[in-house]
């Protein structure tokens, strides 16, 4: 029987549920000072999606830090960001303590993103398992195969848009894996790299359509308009290292034995938990 797995993308969560309350200053201050908002909405988007898909195993992945390997690849990677916001900075650890407490393993790795996790993972377990991501982030439709899909939260808690390789494919018009390629030529403002100068969304899915890849372009150089022949030789650099930023890898040194994932919830420990942090009205979402 193929176990179902859930891996969790914790930054994803957990940035999402802080800026849902944050934009109207409500950041939920508990007697010891310290903000809880963006934990409690974690603890609802994860649960209603363990509730509402049922996994048989559940990891959770986190960013070790901000800088990763793409910063020594391009000194600009995310340099447009700025520091997190005070009141999310101890949420952070707490959060972990928190999926601690629901005996779920929380897995990352200082100089990689929690999408090289998801990506390593991922990649690993679907030999043996049915992999859903649930994520908010669209980077990480990339990662999805065969036995893996990727779970995209909307908005609200309970809205999800479901991504198979099939649904992709008619969806898109491309393969998970062309995505890497179009953000290579595109670029991507939210993480600070270029791609080739010129070259939007339109036309890098375009070309992509056409010549399969970053290589088939290349080789066609010649057919292509004076104009984006080019703009491709001019950035022909930064299009090889815009791929290398796009990729996430799914061969980081990280590991999770899938018996130290199985899902047992103990029922008092959470509780313990969230009466420390003094919630109320999550008892829904712990039977």
């Amino acid at each position: 029987m193929r176990h179902n797995v859930m891996l969790i993308d914790g930054m994803a969560l957990l940035f999402r549920s802080f800026y849902a309350t944050a934009m109207s200053g409500y950041f939920m201050i508990n007697s010891k000072g310290i903000p809880t908002n963006a934990i409690h909405g974690f603890i609802k988007h994860m649960m209603t999606a363990i509730q509402t898909y049922n996994p048989s195993h559940v990891v959770c992945c986190w960013d070790m830090g901000s800088s990763t390997f793409r910063n020594e690849l391009f000194d600009e990677y995310k340099a447009n960001r700025g520091e997190a916001p005070i009141e999310l900075i101890p949420q952070f650890d707490l959060v972990k303590e928190v999926v601690e407490s629901f005996d779920i393993p929380n897995v990352g790795l200082v100089g990689y993103e929690a999408d090289d996790c998801i990506g390593t993972l991922a990649r690993l377990y679907s030999h043996q398992a049915n992999v859903m991501i649930l994520t908010g982030d669209q980077d990480i439709l990339q990662l999805i195969d065969e036995n893996i899909s990727v779970l995209l939260l909307k908005k609200g808690f309970g809205n999800y848009q479901e991504y198979t390789n099939e649904i992709f494919m008619t969806e898109k018009g491309i393969t998970p894996k062309q995505m890497i390629d179009i953000k290579a030529l595109m670029g991507d403002s939210s993480d600070n790299y270029p791609g080739v100068r010129g070259i939007g969304e339109k036309t890098a899915m375009k070309l992509i359509q056409q010549y399969q890849s970053i290589e088939g372009i290349l080789e066609n150089l010649h057919s292509l308009p004076k104009g984006q022949q080019t703009k491709i030789r001019e950035d022909l650099e930064m299009l090889h290292l815009s791929r290398k930023l796009a990729e996430i890898k799914c061969d980081v040194p990280v590991s999770c034995a899938l018996e130290d994932a199985l899902i047992k919830i103990n029922s008092e420990k959470v509780r313990s938990k969230i009466t420390e942090l003094e919630f109320k009205g999550l008892n829904q979402y712990i039977s």
